[in-house]
């Protein structure tokens, strides 16, 4: 392994030491039974909005909750990645005439569009709806290097010292971190805060973590 791989490893490794003793905001109870994501008057409000296709949408959403329910993490993880990965990737410029704005899973898939940071927090809370632990996924701000630009990733980490599998929208293999060279971590997202990477326990605070921290907390207001 070279020097730079290891320097990666490392990093990686970082990200789920510091999380391991951060817990999300937002968490949901364990049903016994898949829960329900979507109503069927919201249903009944995307189809008079955004037409019969947005309704399907959100019916196919509750399916997935409810067909993948029972299965283990692994197929839960890919099933999730999938499904999302077939919404169209948007700017928020174009899509929401905002600079940047952070859309629920239900306005993702009402239009049918969203950017990177949409299709991470669809599959954050899915998953979270299909019983995975919120200690286990984490909102992971990364470097794209080929696109040179800032990107937003889902992590999973099967344990806290495990080396986090990626589910992202520009690739749709999930992969584990060491992987995806492409790939520079940067950041991690938490309910607490932004913290850089490299740091252990909360470490430096994330320059403009607090307008991130506002738009996390105006998604769970809409959200409710």
């Amino acid at each position: 392994m070279s020097h730079t791989q290891q320097r990666r490893l490392t990093v990686w490794q970082l990200i789920g030491g510091l999380l391991l003793s951060m817990g999300m905001l937002y968490s949901f109870a364990q049903p016994s039974a898949p829960p329900t994501v979507i109503t069927a008057s919201q249903i009944a409000k995307a189809k008079q909005k955004y037409g019969i296709l947005a309704a399907r949408r959100l019916q196919a959403w509750q399916q997935l909750v409810n067909d993948s329910y029972d299965l283990p993490e692994k197929l839960k993880l890919i099933k999730v990645n999938n499904f999302f990965n077939e919404v169209n990737f948007v700017s928020d410029i174009k899509h929401w005439h905002k600079k940047d704005y952070w859309a629920t899973p239900i306005e993702f898939l009402d239009t049918d569009g969203g950017d990177c940071e949409d299709f991470v927090i669809a599959k954050y809370f899915t998953l979270r709806a299909l019983g995975v632990s919120e200690k286990k996924l984490y909102l992971t701000y990364v470097k794209a290097i080929r696109l040179n630009q800032a990107h937003m990733v889902l992590t999973y980490f099967k344990t806290p010292k495990s080396i986090p599998l990626v589910l992202d929208n520009l690739n749709d293999r999930i992969l584990p971190a060491t992987q995806r060279r492409d790939l520079i971590p940067v950041y991690s997202f938490n309910g607490e805060g932004l913290w850089l990477a490299k740091q252990r326990g909360k470490g430096q605070l994330v320059p403009g973590g607090e307008r991130k921290l506002k738009q996390w907390h105006s998604l769970l207001k809409r959200m409710q």
